[in-house]
């Protein structure tokens, strides 16, 4: 059976009973593991951290841990914590100096802004880069009031997992967005579909918007491949 804990045994809360060497142990240690959590949460990407920088998210979870732990463990030393802590800070400033100083190492940390839609079209290819469903697309435009990508000039998806919008100065036809599709999805058509004169139609999955002049709808969409269509509307 362990021995019961003594209680304020100073020694024992801030030293512990581990040899000093025990001390670069910690050292080696926050650096290994504060390291890998960084890579993880870059690999997570911006919308899985949503308002903070990566060093920002990663600083809170290394230090809850850090301080928690150093609270209630009668068996971690309050001086194992303080270092924990120290070299977590010291960690932080240093990134902090690195990402103002040098743009490579800001990218690395912090990422890049992507354009995602430019003239109503959505550039596919970054969605799948970035990881980014469509719905979450959709839903970061109707938090800034927009109804179809037809108002939608270009948007931007920003380092920090937040949408930028710049509005048509003239709306035109777009894929409608609201309401969301999960809850009245749109009436689609798939290719070589007859088309009415004066009936627009864009792309399920990029929103391109096609010519009046058509008869029927393309085989796939020019823009993403697609093969699903929907009446385009206009704010």
């Amino acid at each position: 059976m362990d021995d019961p804990v003594v209680p304020f045994d100073l020694i024992r809360m801030f030293l512990g009973s581990d040899p000093a060497l025990f001390y670069l142990e910690i050292v080696f240690r926050t650096c290994i593991i504060y390291g890998y959590a960084l890579l993880l949460i870059r690999w997570v990407g911006g919308r899985g951290i949503a308002q903070m920088s990566v060093v920002e998210f990663l600083l809170v979870i290394a230090l809850g841990s850090a301080v928690g732990d150093g609270m209630f463990y009668a068996d971690v030393p309050i001086f194992y914590s303080m270092l924990v802590i120290t070299l977590v800070i010291v960690i932080n400033k240093g990134l902090d100096i690195l990402i103002f100083r040098f743009r490579p190492v800001e990218k690395a940390l912090d990422g890049r802004t992507a354009e995602v839609i430019r003239d109503g079209v959505i550039d596919t290819r970054i969605l799948r880069r970035r990881k980014l469903g469509q719905s979450e697309l959709f839903e970061g435009l109707r938090e800034n009031g927009y109804r179809n990508l037809g108002e939608v000039r270009i948007a931007y998806l920003e380092s920090s997992g937040r949408f930028s919008t710049f509005s048509q100065s003239q709306p035109r036809p777009g894929l409608p967005i609201e309401p969301a599709w999960d809850i009245e999805p749109p009436v689609t058509v798939g290719p070589g579909t007859k088309i009415g004169q004066d009936r627009r139609l864009a792309c399920c999955s990029c929103g391109f918007v096609l010519a009046g002049n058509l008869a029927m709808t393309p085989y796939h969409c020019p823009h993403c491949q697609g093969k699903s269509w929907t009446a385009a509307v206009i704010a």
